[in-house]
């Protein structure tokens, strides 16, 4: 079997894949991350999106041998992204205000939901409520409606500009 190495959540891997290995499967099985989902399989729900050298991609859709030599981060990875804005709790801002906009119901969605965020967070500091419904577009949701969604990418941008719910510089 081929050999793969990739940094995975900052860390260095060095695994041996299958050629037909998805990026998913390496994930979920391979490294036991059980936190991204793979719900329909070919690319349309986002449920399985993780970030590929800090851009969003849809794992089920990528072999695993396609990441050699390249920055692999999963939603377990996602509080290490956060750096000083991180919580006090150890939180992602965008975890923290998930939780606070009620961005959340069955958690099926929300991983892939947070990484797409996270992409978009880290090319645009300060994005437009259409700027984030248009990030978000590729991942599906069936229980929230997108409304909470979106306030909670809005509210976890803010806080990572160290501004507050009023709009006042922190």
């Amino acid at each position: 079997m081929p050999a793969l190495n990739l940094r995975l959540n900052g860390q260095a891997v060095a695994t041996e894949v299958a050629p037909t290995t998805l990026l998913v499967d390496l994930i979920r099985e391979g490294r036991q991350l059980t936190g991204t989902h793979s719900g329909c399989d070919t690319a349309q729900c986002g449920a399985c999106t993780v970030l590929v050298d800090g851009r969003p991609v849809k794992s089920c859709s990528v072999l695993a041998l396609q990441l050699q030599g390249r920055e692999l981060t999963t939603v377990e990875g996602l509080p290490a992204l956060a750096g000083a804005a991180a919580t006090a709790e150890g939180l992602h801002p965008l975890q923290d205000a998930f939780m606070a906009c009620h961005g959340l119901q069955c958690g099926f969605c929300t991983a892939g939901m947070l990484m797409a965020a996270a992409g978009l967070l880290q090319a645009n500091p300060a994005p437009s409520d259409a700027e984030i419904a248009h990030a978000l577009e590729g991942n599906l949701c069936r229980c929230t409606g997108y409304v909470n969604i979106i306030a909670a990418v809005r509210q976890a941008a803010q806080a990572m500009r160290g501004v507050s719910a009023q709009g006042a510089q922190a």
